[in-house]
């Protein structure tokens, strides 16, 4: 048969006529609802990659599902084929759990559509990145509190949390979640609306565990007309200078109401410190302004923006490249990291690429009605810290990753334990402990009624009970 006329008869199908085994000397097959990649195909090598060029992994089968029965017909091949399932909506994930080596990994990315359902709801597909959705979102004066990272896809952000500029005001990402549609394990189609237990471990209990989502409905919230950014920076800060900084941005993040976000960063020897404020200034404000100010080199700010005029600002590179970023721990206060920070600040001031950064949650992040609606375990957190560490060519990987290891070092053996799970890292041993806390076990009842073969699972998947 030539490859055109099975092409042709793929398309035209049911699964059963191929879908047992792919011939080995076709590398595109495709379905009304899926297109099957496999090695040799040229696109199946800008399938495979995701946003960090450190991760290198090779798929036996990469499906393109172009719908959600599309996505139950890719199940339903990988459990004849008996292949583990890794999920791709964006790529975006930190330690490569969104591909596999000789498995099969689903690509969600044309699942990106945005519905409305009525004028406060909306229709997602996972695929959807943040940039599309503040695009259709903003125009009509409605959001939902996404990260900033203009491509990250929905489908992951919400699945583990999902923060931003927005989340003190608004809740994280998956607050704002209303219903899920789902493949799970076995390829069925299931909705959240015949059980709420799988919409509370969907919102921040983690992805690739239980399902595949396809479908996403949020509720959206009227949209802050503006965001105002200070920007307080430091050069060529010692150890002493830099630790008298983060501690006194401590206290002023402690004076911020929930319109507020911010963030301190030491990258190398500079200190620098983002705050934004979607509302007018409070005295709380003010005075945080006037204690940055203070020990702060320099002092910026913007005017009042358009809020997506201001977001743009943080949108971030689109060109993947090589990382390691991971949690870095989340905290209650400053003595928690009082006793061992001097040592981290020394790592990262002579490591040229590796960043420490702190960031603010609590404000609704922390409202306790939520706790019983959602799987995020970590609400009680007001602080959330993260290790970042950049480099050009595969040469520099080695001596960076040691570094980064070593700084990780320091945390755990000063017993920071909690963890956020969209910032995963292979390091971590007691993972579901650090991502879920006490959540994990009813999480795990959940694995096992959606995927009871564990067909879908990366390295730090929900287990089996």
């Amino acid at each position: 048969m030539q490859r055109k006329d099975f092409i042709k008869l793929a398309t035209l199908a049911p699964l059963s006529v191929f879908a047992k085994k792919l011939p080995k000397q076709y590398f595109l097959v495709q379905t009304a609802n899926v297109d099957y990649y496999k090695k040799g195909e040229a696109s199946y090598e800008t399938l495979r990659k995701g946003f960090n060029k450190r991760i290198d992994k090779f798929p036996q089968v990469i499906a393109l599902c172009k719908n959600t029965a599309g996505v139950a017909e890719a199940v339903q091949y990988a459990k004849q084929n008996k292949l583990p399932i890794a999920i791709k909506s964006g790529g975006h994930c930190m330690e490569g759990f969104s591909v596999n080596d000789n498995g099969m990994v689903i690509n969600l990315s044309l699942l990106n559509t945005i519905t409305w359902a009525d004028k406060e709801t909306i229709i997602v597909g996972p695929g959807c990145k943040l940039f599309q959705l503040y695009d259709e979102l903003l125009p009509k004066g409605k959001i939902i509190p996404g990260g900033s990272c203009a491509t990250v896809a929905i489908g992951g952000l919400v699945l583990g949390g999902g923060y931003g500029l927005l989340a003190r005001k608004f809740g994280l990402t998956c607050d704002s979640l209303l219903e899920v549609t789902m493949v799970d394990g076995n390829g069925n189609i299931v909705s959240s609306k015949n059980d709420a237990e799988l919409l509370w471990a969907c919102k921040g209990g983690g992805n690739g565990n239980y399902g595949i989502i396809t479908e996403l409905k949020f509720k959206t919230h009227a949209a802050p007309r503006t965001m105002q950014s200070w920007r307080f920076k430091t050069y060529k800060t010692d150890t002493a200078k830099a630790r008298a900084i983060l501690k006194t941005w401590f206290d002023a993040a402690a004076l911020l109401p929930a319109s507020c976000f911010s963030a301190y960063v030491l990258n190398g020897k500079t200190a620098y410190i983002l705050l934004t404020n979607i509302e007018k200034n409070s005295a709380g404000v003010n005075k945080a302004i006037a204690m940055l100010s203070a020990v702060s080199a320099k002092t910026t700010k913007t005017s009042a923006q358009p809020l997506a005029t201001a977001l743009k600002v943080f949108y971030g590179r689109k060109e993947p490249m090589y990382f390691k970023n991971a949690s870095a721990g989340l905290y209650k206060t400053y003595a928690e990291i009082e006793p061992f920070i001097n040592e981290v600040i020394t790592t990262v001031q002579a490591t040229p690429g590796m960043i420490y950064q702190v960031n603010t949650l609590g404000g609704n992040i922390a409202n306790p009605q939520k706790e019983t609606e959602a799987a995020f375990p970590h609400r009680v957190y007001p602080f959330f810290s993260e290790l970042q560490t950049y480099w050009e060519t595969p040469a520099q990987s080695k001596r960076l990753l040691e570094k980064f290891a070593s700084v990780q070092d320091i945390f755990t053996a000063n017993g920071i334990k909690a963890q956020y799970r969209n910032y995963p890292d292979v390091n971590f041993t007691n993972w579901q402990l650090a991502y879920y806390g006490d959540n994990y076990q009813r999480l795990q009842q959940v694995k096992k009624k959606y995927d009871p073969d564990n067909r879908i699972n990366h390295l730090q998947s929900i287990q089996l009970p």
